[in-house]
């Protein structure tokens, strides 16, 4: 089935449910300690609970998100939502961008233009991408799938067949961070035939044989062991038990931004308002929260995650410093075709939002010795 064009149009009801929840929204009293250290702030949680019934305008962003071509595709039996921008330029290259989880397509809306038509917004032309920005499926208004297996494989699977099979593209670039790192890096896997180049903002690799018990497997084990036990909760839940937790992120929609807004609050320098709850209600107003997180159960819970099978199309790495820990540049190097590795001076793992000049001028530079 061809890709069939697509609005955002969110019922009035669904808009007035929300308020209705928010109103009678009970909230616990805090635990000692200080504010985020525990978990999400609740005065902060509450304040934008607030801000969100009362002056917050999702006609307002709905009509921004609504500017560029959107469009639905069925792939694999389930429909896939995305935009699709062609660019202003001699030889606009296509460029797949994957988002991650708790983000959504939201995390690049601010780029399409400087993407597609880099003259406009002071670069050269002959940088020019046609966009591609799907999400992933289970997440925001794409289809939520209705059988078990699809994990971040299948994912790919499906994005390289939108990209060849229905918009037509025989060689095409993809760009990821978070699940859109191991999404694109699958697509450099399982169908390098079709990929010019994948540009990362954070890149997964174990130790290359030999090293499994050197002082750097130790010393990165040791940072990883630290993270899943300070950082990583929400992983242990999803990758688990994902649907006990969504039967209350489908009720509250304090209870979803709480744990939605913790990891921004935690892993970013993101702080708008406007922002974190325009991304908020790509879960909320679709119900998606149950479906984005069993992304973890069916790719971690069910051990699928890859992180061995080498990568042979040219790669970029992007480093941004408040990043989770990465695997070490050598074994990177070991398991990619590394042709770029930036460490940058500022940005975090939502490096398009919080650091999209950065990461525009690594995506542009890196691609365009591929064009």
């Amino acid at each position: 089935m061809p890709p069939r064009p697509f609005r955002i149009d969110v019922p009035q009801d669904v808009l007035t449910d929300l308020h209705r929840r928010l109103d009678a929204t009970r909230f616990p009293e805090p635990l000692p300690g200080a504010p985020w250290e525990r978990g999400a702030d609740v005065s902060s949680v509450r304040e934008l609970c607030a801000y969100w019934r009362h002056q917050y305008d999702w006609r307002r962003h709905e009509a921004e998100l609504n500017r560029y071509p959107q469009f639905m595709c069925e792939v694999d039996d389930v429909d896939l939502h995305f935009w699709h921008v062609r660019g202003k330029g001699p030889s606009p290259l296509p460029l797949l961008l994957t988002h991650g989880w708790p983000g959504s397509i939201y995390d690049f809306h601010h780029l399409i233009g400087p993407l597609t038509d880099p003259a406009a917004h002071g670069g050269d032309a002959a940088d020019a991408f046609d966009v591609v920005i799907p999400a992933l499926p289970g997440y925001g208004f794409s289809g939520k799938p209705r059988e078990p297996g699809w994990d971040a494989t299948r994912v790919a699977a499906a994005f390289d067949r939108l990209m060849v099979e229905h918009l037509g593209y025989a060689r095409y670039g993809a760009q990821g961070g978070d699940w859109g790192g191991i999404v694109s890096t699958m697509l450099g896997v399982k169908h390098p035939e079709h990929l010019v180049g994948i540009h990362l903002n954070m890149a997964f690799a174990g130790p290359p044989p030999g090293e499994e018990q050197s002082e750097l497997a130790q010393a990165y084990g040791q940072k990883l062991a630290a993270l899943m036990a300070t950082e990583m909760g929400f992983f242990q839940v999803q990758s688990t038990k994902p649907m006990s937790l969504g039967i209350g992120h489908a009720d509250s929609p304090a209870g979803l931004a709480a744990w939605i807004v913790e990891k921004f609050q935690t892993w970013s320098d993101v702080r708008s308002k406007d922002w974190l709850l325009t991304n908020l209600m790509f879960y909320w107003v679709t119900n998606s929260a149950t479906s984005a997180a069993n992304l973890y159960y069916e790719t971690h819970g069910q051990g699928r995650l890859d992180q061995s099978s080498p990568v042979r199309v040219p790669t970029a790495v992007a480093v941004f410093p408040k990043e989770l820990p990465m695997a070490p540049r050598r074994w990177l190097e070991a398991r990619y075709n590394l042709r770029r590795y930036t460490e940058m001076a500022r940005g975090s793992h939502f490096a398009a939002v919080d650091a999209p000049d950065l990461f525009l001028e690594d995506v542009r530079a890196f691609f365009r010795e591929l064009r």
